[in-house]
């Protein structure tokens, strides 16, 4: 499998060769911070698999179990690039939004489902559309 992906203003790039080693839906709080939304879902890959090009800012923090946690993003649009962990030095793991296709990927493992929020979920109530709808927010 060869796969590509970029930032959201394309500042940077990836290539990766390669299958995943596992893709990862996780809620724990800093994934939910560094998202925006109730979780995460990345693909794993050994770090000699990808080849990111472009400028990256880092952000770095402590786990709880003890590790060091960087997760790398374009700091022009923001947008996640990739997280390591040093319990796992040699590995990298990538955002599947930030894929060019991720069709063949599918979620194996959840993590911290114990901090999943309740509202991180579709209820059977909610209107659904398929593309932007055209109601303004003092219509809802």
């Amino acid at each position: 499998m060869k796969s590509t992906g970029r930032c959201l203003c394309g500042a940077v790039t990836y290539k990766v060769e390669g299958e995943p080693l596992v893709v990862a839906q996780c809620h724990c709080e800093e994934c939910r911070r560094t998202s925006g939304t109730g979780h995460t879902v990345g693909a794993m890959f050994r770090a000699d698999q990808v080849e990111m090009q472009g400028e990256l800012g880092e952000h770095i923090y402590a786990s709880s179990k003890n590790s060091q946690v960087t997760k790398a993003f374009c700091p022009k649009c923001g947008s996640p690039m990739f997280g390591r962990n040093t319990n796992a030095p040699d590995h990298m793991t990538l955002p599947l939004g930030s894929m060019d296709t991720a069709e063949a990927l599918a979620v194996q493992v959840v993590i911290f489902n114990r901090d999943k929020q309740h509202w991180d979920a579709l209820p059977e109530t909610a209107a659904i559309f398929e593309t932007q709808p055209d109601w303004k927010p003092e219509t809802v």
